[in-house]
């Protein structure tokens, strides 16, 4: 019986253990309205985001905040910023070459073959790509820009301190992705995926919420990806 109890407590630890190194997707009661003010967020603000093959504290601050519902997946992000490099661009622009912004990449699968990378800069502007894994780190992979997740939504507002981003994903928009391999989540659906932002101006860097060990591909290392855990 001793045993028993010693082997259940163990089980506990280990399923507590794993569910504090997942990202946590909140579920909200109400929509979340698309505006770039974050006055309407109740779910948690993650950790500060750090050099993302480093760990190295960033010399601008950033955290993100995820949430749920029926229809959407939410992220809002607070960028600390004392120079704000960009402008207002056409969709689907390579934002990621020029422009202060923040992404997010998610996978529907444990075993990442295809991910969806979004990003947004300081002025709401946005891109949407589905990345295809050709080879199995995806060192080698395919951006297929061509695709357009319908209904999504995006909006920057620039702060005093720096400025901050809202996205509204709907998850029926993410099911009709050809190789995207999306269903609709529920309490205690796992995905795959990160945070980031790229910060220009006279300190570039590249921050992750989530770090990465190896150096090599940049941002695009899906086997590294963090477990999004959704909650109630």
């Amino acid at each position: 019986m001793k045993f028993n109890s010693i082997v259940f407590f163990l089980l506990v630890c280990t399923v507590q253990q794993i569910k504090s190194q997942a990202l946590l997707i909140h579920k909200t009661k109400q929509p979340i309205i698309i505006d770039g003010n974050l006055s309407d967020w109740h779910s948690p603000f993650s950790k500060e985001f750090v050099i993302h093959n480093s760990g190295d504290k960033a010399k601008q601050s950033t955290v993100a905040s995820l949430s749920w519902d029926k229809n959407f997946l939410y992220i809002a992000y607070k960028c600390m910023d004392s120079e704000i490099i960009g402008k207002a661009r056409k969709q689907d622009s390579h934002l990621f070459e020029t422009d202060d912004l923040v992404e997010i990449f998610i996978s529907p699968i444990a075993e990442v073959k295809s991910y969806i990378e979004i990003g947004v800069n300081a002025f709401s502007s946005n891109y949407d790509v589905l990345i295809q894994c050709i080879r199995s780190d995806c060192a080698k992979r395919k951006s297929n820009l061509s695709i357009s997740i319908k209904g999504l939504q995006t909006a920057s507002k620039i702060t005093d301190s720096g400025y901050s981003v809202e996205i509204a994903i709907p998850f029926s928009s993410l099911n009709e992705i050809t190789n995207g391999d999306f269903k609709t989540p529920k309490i205690g659906t796992t995905w795959k995926g990160n945070l980031f932002r790229i910060d220009y101006g006279q300190n570039k860097e590249y921050q992750s919420l989530k770090q990465y060990q190896s150096k090599k591909h940049g941002f695009h290392q899906p086997a590294e990806f963090a477990e999004l855990q959704f909650v109630k």
